[in-house]
């Protein structure tokens, strides 16, 4: 038998805001699991943030009095409201704890007609979106009247009552709060929600009759409320044992609710017949006048600045950040209360105000990564860098900017204003060649960028002359005596021998050196009076601990998509160098994703697209998942000042065309077995490793299946079946040798491209037997200027390149052919490889062939091309990358199309 005690005992332990306390827990319904082992009571007690305190109390005997030494709380406080709640809980729960003592605390709980066994608890306070363990009108106890009385059937009309009552609020602590009541209306007869009983009993015509309540009708109606997300409570009402039921708000947004709930669903719900009641003392206090809207910018330490929003609110200037802060905590706009176009949201004080809608999210668009990403002071402003000065800008579009102490930042932003002005300069007689218009008004704006500390893209497309607009732009720092220190220009490997060829050829004055080679530590340390360094992406990482111990003028890098990995070990390397000037060369910023160029702008203009979470955040997500159109102008407007891009078509107009056609191939009997031999089999792999891992994981192993399918449609013999090669026809092959052997007496001059060397190696013997010279440029290739040469000379007319070898920093303007075997999933890779020869200096027209296998994946990945045109330059292009789903795997791995009609 249990040590029997009663409230009275918990005056020792407990004092009474405790107990308070303890019997708001109870009516909430946060006391769970209340157990009895012998003497001892556990249980556990959850908060209203959700944590579970895990309970247990021990009742003695101790003479005539009780004892609770015993008791813990996971809280670690002895006399806390967990333990007091579990014991008045286990007194409702357990009758053979109880005491024989009449008018104790726990008949304020529990009413004695109910003591022999434990009520059911109160429901705890959840949204109405999903539905509670018990209905809330539940169970209705059938109470039926005598035979001979009149039953009457009438209409259940729901009728909703906001009023304010006595009641805890979600901390447990009693005050009039707002509540919203829902009664019935039954012919002008009203009943409480609530209350249990199935007939209602009227007089009719001076007799005793019944009305039956429709259990169906009100379930529906109290269904109708849960979308709003109510939270449901009963409050002591003197009427009823169990107390009223009501339903409240909760959280920051409490009042914001309330607002929309009055201003548009009790109309909607009024139009649908409820009925609808506001007593005058309801609802949260609506801020009467909302006034200016602003932002002061000020000048804060070395290299910052500080942003600090205000809102005037009845006559008051207010902090407007913490609303902005809310706003964007509770998911943006998206999650807003809008009513007629304005957000409706609270104040710390509980006040209720209304914002312009469409004015707000224009500012949580540009607010969002801000608050992210920057410092904060005690006057609630944000402190960012200087990079982020375009941000002022974009502000200045929403927001009344005010500048008080700010001439430092406000200088540096006039440097985005508007259109800027790009001054002519005089590029000296020492650069030894002329150049076009274009080139130099890209001088011109280079020696703008530099005069104002700030770093510059240009990204003019290929063969038009980013090289000589680069070594012009040096020439011109070196006239003017500002070339104090050697300008550094990191390149591909490959492209080492074309820099410098190009800058002894432009600037003969200027002395140069290279550092790559086992010698390169030597010329290093004799940089002094050195001009130029021409240094690799691949030496620099290795060197970059003493490479940046050297101050530079003039940083630049050529193929500027070498750092587009925020992760890679030249990206990181760039960064760590030391200049007076940055400077990005590249016809394609962007092969892939946003993030690609926001590690190639962390060189450029560290913080102009702030952190890497925050970009992704802000602008990468929204333009890459949802073409949001908003953010995708937003970032082309921050950027844009730093990017100068030129098309052949807008300034090479003097070009002779290019013609692109597809020349489709259809596989010999053979080589088709072969491939659907392949594909069969491979697709078989495929499925059972995505169905066994995630898309994520299962990318190596499809893209070697895809890459095998590519080879059978190339040659079989690049692909190998157990130890042998599984045929040798080739219908590809025998197709190239019929093309070049009909355009090569035309005077016909080639390019074949090949992403496969092995390819380019099965070529070979075949021209060398049907007579036709030519030559070879790969990755292996150690002499890259020979090749050029002798082809550039009209010595061979026939050029085999890798795609990877000679896709950049070639000019092969003598070529007015150009073949791709094969295609390559970014079309802007295979564009590069083109404009080897349609570049400035071609002569003739230039024809484009690529070389399709019909109904295979070659052809796929043409149409995939076409469907999925995503991003290729966020700033000046729609062309597009490849990013594979699960069902652009299946369509890639698909069947021929005569397969398919057939099925």
């Amino acid at each position: 038998m249990p040590v029997p005690y009663s409230a009275e005992d918990f005056d020792r332990i407990f004092d009474a805001t405790i107990l308070r306390r303890a019997q708001s827990v109870i009516a909430l319904g946060f006391v769970k699991d209340v157990e009895l082992d012998g003497d001892t009571i556990t249980g556990a007690v959850e908060d209203m943030d959700g944590t579970r305190h895990a309970t247990s109390i021990t009742p003695e005997k101790k003479g005539s009095r009780i004892s609770f030494a015993e008791r813990e709380c996971s809280c670690g406080e002895r006399g806390c409201r967990h333990l007091a709640a579990t014991a008045l809980a286990a007194l409702a729960k357990f009758p053979s704890l109880r005491k024989a003592e009449p008018k104790s605390l726990i008949d304020t709980i529990i009413p004695a007609r109910d003591r022999t066994a434990a009520p059911p608890p109160a429901p705890r306070m959840r949204p109405t979106g999903r539905r509670p363990r018990a209905a809330v009108i539940a169970p209705i106890m059938p109470e039926s009247p005598d035979p001979n009385t009149t039953v009457l059937d009438r209409p259940a009309t729901p009728v909703l009552r906001l009023r304010r009552l006595h009641a805890p609020d979600e901390f447990g602590r009693q005050r009039m709060i707002d509540v919203l009541t829902l009664d019935f209306d039954y012919g002008g007869v009203r009943v409480d929600g609530a209350d249990e009983a199935q007939f209602i009993r009227v007089k009719s015509a001076g007799q005793i009759a019944f009305i039956r309540r429709d259990v169906a009708a009100e379930t529906a109606a109290l269904d109708a409320l849960r979308p709003d997300g109510f939270v449901q409570m009963r409050v002591a009402d003197g009427k009823s044992a169990r107390g009223q039921r009501v339903m409240v708000f909760r959280g920051q947004e409490a009042a914001a609710k309330w607002h929309h709930f009055v201003a548009v669903r009790v109309p909607e719900l009024t139009a649908l017949g409820w009925q609808s009641s506001i007593d005058a003392n309801f609802g949260p206090q609506l801020a009467d006048n909302i006034g200016n809207i602003d932002v002061r910018v000020e000048d804060a330490d070395t290299g910052s600045f500080s942003l600090e929003f205000g809102i005037e609110v009845d006559g008051e200037r207010l902090p407007l950040l913490p609303i902005l802060e809310h706003l964007l905590a509770r998911g943006g706009i998206d999650a807003a209360q809008i009513v007629e176009g304005e957000i409706i949201t609270s104040m710390d004080d509980g006040r209720v105000i209304k914002l312009p809608a469409e004015r707000i999210k224009r500012l949580l668009a540009v607010m969002g990564d801000l608050i992210e990403s920057a410092g904060r002071t005690a006057e609630k402003a944000l402190v960012l860098p200087v990079g982020a000065a375009a941000t002022v800008l974009e502000l200045e579009d929403v927001l009344t900017t005010s500048w008080q102490n700010a001439a430092t930042i406000e200088a540096y932003v006039e440097k985005f204003r508007g259109e800027p002005e790009i001054i002519p300069v005089l590029v000296p007689p020492e650069f030894k060649a002329e150049l076009r218009a274009y080139q130099q008004y890209g001088v011109d704006w280079l020696q703008h960028l530099a005069s104002h500390g700030l770093g510059g893209f240009l990204a003019d497309d290929m063969g038009l002359g980013k090289t000589a607009q680069t070594i012009a732009h040096i020439c011109v720092e070196h006239a003017e005596g500002r070339l104090t220190a050697p300008a550094l220009i990191v390149v591909p490997t490959s492209l080492v021998a074309n820099w410098s060829a190009e800058l002894m050829k432009f600037a003969p004055h200027l002395k140069i050196v290279v550092l790559h080679g086992m010698d390169r530590h030597e010329r290093r340390e004799k940089l002094d009076d050195v001009h130029v360094v021409v240094t690799t992406y691949t030496v620099l990482t290795r060197d970059i601990e003493e490479m940046k111990r050297i101050s530079w003028h003039i940083v630049a890098l050529d193929e500027a998509q070498a750092i587009k990995s925020p992760e890679a070990r030249a990206t990181r390397a760039v960064c760590q160098l030391h200049t007076t000037h940055k400077l990005c060369l590249s016809g394609t910023p962007i092969e892939n994703n946003l993030d690609e160029l926001w590690s190639q702008f962390a060189f450029l203009m560290p913080g102009l697209l702030g952190d890497r979470r925050g970009f992704a955040k802000r602008f990468r997500t929204p333009i890459e998942k949802n073409g949001d159109p908003v953010c995708r102008m937003q970032l082309v407007q921050r950027i844009s000042p730093f990017i100068l891009r030129r098309t052949k078509a807008e300034v090479a107009t003097e070009l002779p065309p290019k013609h692109t056609i597809l020349r489709r191939i259809t596989l010999a009997p053979d080589q088709r077995e072969l491939y659907e031999t392949i594909r069969g089999t491979l697709y078989e792999t495929v499925r059972e490793q995505m169905a066994e891992r995630t898309l994520a994981q299962s990318r190596v192993i499809v893209l070697d299946a895809l890459l095998k399918l590519r080879q059978a449609c190339c040659d079989p013999r690049l692909v190998k079946v157990g130890q042998t090669h599984a045929t040798e026809s080739s219908a590809k092959l025998d197709d190239l040798m019929d093309m070049v052997s009909e355009l090569i007496p035309e005077g016909r001059r080639i390019l074949v491209f090949s992403q496969f060397t092995s390819m380019l190696d099965l070529m070979k013997p075949r021209l060398r037997e049907a007579g036709i010279p030519f030559v070879e440029l790969r990755g292996d290739t150690r002499d890259r200027a020979e090749p050029v040469r002798a082809f550039e000379a009209g010595e061979v007319p026939l050029f085999l390149i890798s795609l990877k070898a000679g896709g950049r920093g070639l000019n092969l303007t003598s070529a007015d052919t150009v073949i791709h075997y094969d295609p390559w999933w970014n079309p802007a890779v295979e564009a590069q490889a083109s404009d080897r020869a349609h570049r400035i200096g071609q002569k003739r027209s230039v024809f484009v062939y690529k070389m399709i296998a019909v109904d295979t994946v070659e052809e796929r990945i043409l149409e995939l091309q076409q469907r999925k045109a995503e991003l290729a330059s966020i700033a000046f292009a729609d062309a597009g990358s490849l990013a594979l789903s699960a069902d652009d795997i299946s369509f890639l791995f698909g069947a021929p199309d005569a397969e398919r009609e057939a099925a």
